[in-house]
């Protein structure tokens, strides 16, 4: 993590790096190391992701998106609703269920996708795609 010093910008540059991981507990691993050194617990959850974000006022640039893109995407996404459902409670198993419905009929979110979208809900969060 680097601060950036100028005068007409205040903000933090964090850089998430891609090629650092490669399924959804990896990207939690970059999060926490960068988010979480000084913290006695680790983000293993969406709901804990966008719960860090809250308070954080940074410029993030996240290197080799499209990789994660990938990554993240169609086929991880259906393992990790797949494995939510067969886990069952405590999931909402028929919403879970809605959402790999929608995601095999091309009408839902990727996990890049949903985790995009968590960023951005956070206003004082700037996001860049590299």
């Amino acid at each position: 993590m680097e601060l950036n010093t100028s005068n007409n910008n205040k903000k933090k540059m964090t850089v998430i790096n891609g090629s650092h991981f490669s399924n959804l507990e990896g990207f939690y691993k970059e999060i926490s190391q960068l988010f979480m050194q000084d913290e006695n617990w680790k983000v293993g959850t969406l709901d804990g992701f966008d719960d860090i974000l809250y308070g954080i006022d940074s410029n993030i640039t996240w290197k080799n998106s499209r990789k994660s893109k990938e990554d993240l995407g169609f086929e991880l996404t259906k393992e990790f609703y797949e494995n939510k459902i067969r886990q069952g409670k405590p999931f909402n198993i028929e919403l879970i269920q809605q959402k790999l419905d929608e995601l095999i009929d091309g009408n839902g979110k990727t996990l890049f996708e949903i985790l995009i979208e968590i960023i951005e809900t956070h206003k004082t969060i700037t996001l860049i795609l590299d």
